[in-house]
């Protein structure tokens, strides 16, 4: 089949690899304009077009996704369908312009997790498993007919990093595999039970401080799921620290008390203790609590 893929970052590359590496072809991609980054402002490219660019495969980059000449090129395309991996909201002049339609690859199990951050609060609430679903595009956000899940057990020592990249190698299989039910027409989509819907917000500040006044597994939680992107984080004497690993401790300490050794750092919370592992003071690289702990006293 002839594909058009949309994407963005590190999460879609296995998808889009997959796919180049099928029978199928992928006709373009389509990817967020280049930006400046860094103090420099050096202009980067997004990681589905570095891969696109170097295999000679064609690159949209709209700043408006209704933009009529973008809306034009899609279809001069002639694509039977649209594969969507970590991409933007598709208005419906977009993803309904394949003959086979437009499905999209969410990191959870619909209609749990509907959301930016579907793995990220898998983690925070403390989930056994996840998974990845396919579904069709709808108006509605995430609400779609679900073509394939699969699930995946999540490790107690997974965070977000690991279980990230374990997701997007399993996610590349059930690219592939939803693609080849969609061109030989061999399946029917299940509805989502609306009633079972949870959901996965973006990311904020508010969410990444820590409360040392919640439970400490929440709190170990809440830092596997931010580690180590963007990370959880509390203030000490007006300065900022991230805490990218955690273990729960059978120290007794108040909720916001804390314990310092030579060697290690125990956090009081509203249920147990947390000890930190490893940490980033503002402005300085993360280490390890030994480390930490020989430059800075609590």
């Amino acid at each position: 089949m002839k594909i058009i893929f949309m994407g963005t970052p590190d999460f879609a590359l296995p998808s889009l690899k997959r796919l180049f590496d099928s029978r199928h072809n992928i006709a373009a991609v389509v990817t967020t304009p280049d930006k400046e980054r860094g103090r420099g402002q050096k202009v980067t490219f997004t990681p589905v077009k570095e891969f696109a660019l170097s295999n000679n495969i064609p690159v949209l980059q709209p700043e408006k996704l209704k933009d009529e000449n973008f809306i034009i090129s899609l279809k001069e395309f002639n694509a039977d369908l649209f594969v969507i991996v970590a991409f933007r909201i598709l208005p419906r002049e977009v993803f309904t312009i394949p003959a086979k339609g437009s499905f999209n690859l969410h990191g959870s199990l619909l209609p749990k997790f509907r959301g930016a951050a579907p793995i990220q609060w898998a983690l925070i609430r403390g989930e056994k498993e996840t998974g990845l679903t396919t579904f069709a595009l709808a108006e509605k956000v995430d609400t779609g007919n679900i073509y394939y899940q699969e699930k995946i057990e999540i490790d107690d020592g997974d965070n977000f990093g690991t279980l990230h990249d374990r997701m997007s190698e399993l996610g590349a299989e059930v690219v592939l595999k939803t693609v080849e039910m969609v061109e030989s027409g061999n399946f029917s989509l299940m509805e989502q039970d609306g009633s079972k819907a949870s959901p996965a917000p973006k990311i904020t500040k508010e969410i990444q401080e820590i409360g040392w006044n919640r439970p400490a597994i929440e709190i170990h939680n809440l830092i596997r799921g931010l580690s180590p992107y963007p990370g959880a984080f509390f203030y000490h004497n007006e300065k900022l620290i991230k805490v990218y690993t955690s273990r729960l401790s059978e120290v007794k300490l108040n909720p916001g008390e804390i314990k310092q050794t030579k060697t290690d750092l125990y956090i009081g919370c509203s249920e147990g203790t947390l000890q930190i592992l490893e940490l980033q003071q503002e402005g300085k690289k993360r280490m390890h609590t030994e480390e930490f702990l020989r430059g800075y006293i609590f």
